[in-house]
């Protein structure tokens, strides 16, 4: 298990602004209903449910929207989302796999391929990224959470595969499987995440240049924008000193 790893975490979100909380909550609570629709709707009976909640919790989402959101699952009015992938390239060849959830298709797709086409992107098939990719556990924490050496001992001890901090935060890797058990022994330790997801972990990273990463976050946060797009996974690399110039 490393201690310490150049890959940082792949999920570039923007500041939190009123606007841009109040669409992170929309998209909880569309996460929310669908997992309280695709099984029990208890948290305790439903894993997937139970990661939603808690992400959301995390969040400081108001316990009332979250009741809601698994309250509309067994509404008859409740809206059907259909879970679909994209996968492209961005600026520097960069590989992006999006994640969406949709009531409409044809609307996401479009959407997805426009974000792409005007910001120096190309969208790919199904599979034209995700084997450079790992399906993996993410267990987040802040570095507040304790030191690089604290963190590592209880990741160990829990059952966790890798470790990769630096100065804002820890990422915690698991197995897809164990997720949840490795979540619920650190919790005991290092207290409540950040964030329990399932995430994708590139292989191999790509540096990117100051050019070219202007141009990639700029894709990123018009597919961020996107209401149906829940979460977009890249394997780009960007320096301090880049993100510092861009601010």
């Amino acid at each position: 298990m490393a201690g310490h790893s150049k890959f940082k975490n792949i999920m570039h979100r923007k500041g939190a602004q009123d606007k841009k909380r109040s669409a992170m909550f929309s998209k909880l609570s569309r996460e929310i209903t669908v997992a309280a629709k695709s099984g029990m709707p208890d948290p305790d009976m439903n894993p997937r449910l139970r990661l939603a909640v808690n992400n959301a919790k995390a969040q400081s989402m108001p316990k009332d929207n979250i009741q809601r959101a698994i309250d509309k699952a067994s509404g008859g009015d409740a809206d059907t989302y259909e879970e679909i992938r994209y996968e492209g390239y961005g600026p520097g060849g960069v590989a992006l796999i999006v994640e969406a959830l949709t009531d409409n298709r044809n609307r996401t797709a479009t959407n997805v391929r426009t974000a792409f086409s005007k910001n120096g992107g190309n969208l790919g098939a199904s599979g034209a990224v995700s084997h450079g990719f790992e399906r993996l556990g993410l267990i987040e924490y802040p570095a507040s959470a304790g030191d690089e050496e604290k963190v590592l001992e209880a990741a160990i001890e829990a059952g966790a595969d890798d470790v990769e901090s630096d100065s804002d935060s820890h990422s915690i890797w698991t197995q897809m499987e164990t997720l949840h058990e490795v979540a619920s022994a650190l919790e005991q330790s290092l207290g409540e995440a950040e964030s329990v997801k399932l995430a994708w972990k590139p292989n191999l990273s790509v540096d990117v240049d100051e050019g070219d990463a202007q141009t990639l976050f700029k894709l990123i946060d018009a597919l961020d924008d996107d209401d149906d797009v829940q979460t977009v996974w890249g394997n780009y690399e960007v320096s301090d000193e880049i993100m510092e110039k861009l601010g």
